[in-house]
């Protein structure tokens, strides 16, 4: 039976090159980054560079970028230290409605501080409107986050006319690219933002180290307090391997991020082509042009998402249904909820996210795997069999 691995938004495998360059830093380059001596010299000057390769991945400078434990925490630096760093300027912050839920529950506990929130929706594709971030923003507001690309349905957001009505009324503002970093360009000197997240582990580079790029002048308020380590915004011993690693990943993303979105992209287009095709009442989510080359997301009727994700692990392929924050809580999409997605069509969403390791042969896979399951579902749904009775087909 075929092994197929179609879940590389919730992980990837590091490449071989990522870990033989982490390897020493386990090891004979044990090094603490802070110590004054030829130890410490290495781990340092291992951690510079691969600032500098994170750096080059978004064409920023190196001093910008500050190393967390992964994009959750890069999120909540953002959202929470620029708001509470500007709170004697206002006490507003503009998000989302389709926000990862590092950014969301970061906004909420804004809120538990005495600070407003304001989410803004999005269109059945899941796309936010520039006009409606204007008449969102307020005399009061210091932080606009709006996502570059959405890894769940995977819309791209028009983030420069997001930024620019930010920069139109003084206001902060913030993007997480964690899931477009490495797969479409990015350019903080043309983007606009103020503040950009990215993580490790989308790379093909270690869990567990991201990255926020900061411009130059953006006061941020430190959430972890400690040492003087990252400029003294973010405290705590570096993790040098895994930071070595998310560099020399960001330095292969930056090499090849054409060619992989292209042959990314042409697995994709392929099952977002003939899966509706091939099963009635199958659905794509987000846009159909605007979109990650990685992503295929669906909506299939009369089914939950978790009884296809079983049936199809029994086949060997490896999806998701959701977010893979979601998918264990066996919650309803609140991406596809924002998209206007009644709740009962959204409970069967599916999530195939392509990776480097993926063939061609394993998107026919799918579609020759795919549509018995969901008949054989369906065939056991109440609902379906109440469709069908009202003439449904």
């Amino acid at each position: 039976m075929p092994e197929v691995y179609l879940d590389h938004y919730a992980a990837t495998a590091a490449l071989p090159e990522v870990v033989e360059e982490m390897k020493p830093y386990f090891s004979e380059k044990f090094g603490n980054p802070s110590s004054l001596h030829g130890w410490g010299d290495d781990a340092r000057k291992a951690v510079e560079e691969a600032r500098a390769r994170v750096a080059a991945l978004i064409n920023a400078e190196p001093g910008e970028v500050i190393f967390t434990s992964g994009g959750t925490e890069a999120n909540n630096l953002a959202v929470k230290g620029i708001a509470w760093a500007a709170r004697k300027k206002g006490n507003h912050v503009v998000v989302s409605a389709v926000e990862h839920f590092s950014v969301l529950h970061a906004a909420r506990t804004l809120e538990k501080f005495g600070m407003e929130v304001t989410e803004v929706p999005v269109d059945s594709y899941g796309m936010v409107d520039p006009e409606s971030i204007k008449e969102a923003i307020t005399s009061d507001t210091v932080l606009v986050s709006v996502m570059t690309a959405n890894g769940e349905i995977g819309t791209i957001q028009p983030v420069q006319e997001i930024a620019a009505a930010a920069a139109e009324k003084g206001v902060g503002f913030h993007t997480d690219a964690v899931a477009a970093a490495g797969y479409i360009p990015l350019d903080v000197k043309t983007m606009g933002a103020d503040a950009v997240s990215i993580a490790s582990d989308l790379l093909y580079g270690p869990k567990g180290v991201g990255a926020l790029w900061v411009r130059k002048g953006r006061r941020l308020m430190a959430l972890l307090d400690g040492g003087v380590q990252e400029g003294g915004r973010r405290g705590g011993t570096e993790n040098v391997p895994g930071i070595v690693g998310m560099g020399k990943a960001a330095e292969l993303a930056a090499r090849d991020l054409e060619t992989r979105a292209e042959y990314l992209r042409g697995m994709s287009s392929e099952l977002l082509k003939w899966l509706p095709e091939s099963i009635p009442r199958l659905s794509v989510t987000g846009h159909m042009e605007k979109r990650l080359p990685w992503n295929a997301s669906f909506v299939v009727e009369f089914i939950e998402g978790e009884g296809m994700l079983l049936f199809l692990d029994q086949k060997g392929i490896a999806v998701s249904s959701g977010s893979a924050c979601t998918s264990r809580a066996l919650k309803g999409s609140h991406v596809l909820t924002a998209c206007s997605i009644p709740a009962e069509i959204a409970q069967g969403s599916l999530l195939f996210s392509f990776g480097l390791d993926n063939k061609p042969e394993d998107v026919d896979y799918v579609i020759e795997t795919l549509p018995p399951i969901v008949e054989r579902l369906r065939q056991m749904s109440p609902l379906y069999d109440k469709f069908l009775k009202q003439g449904g087909g």
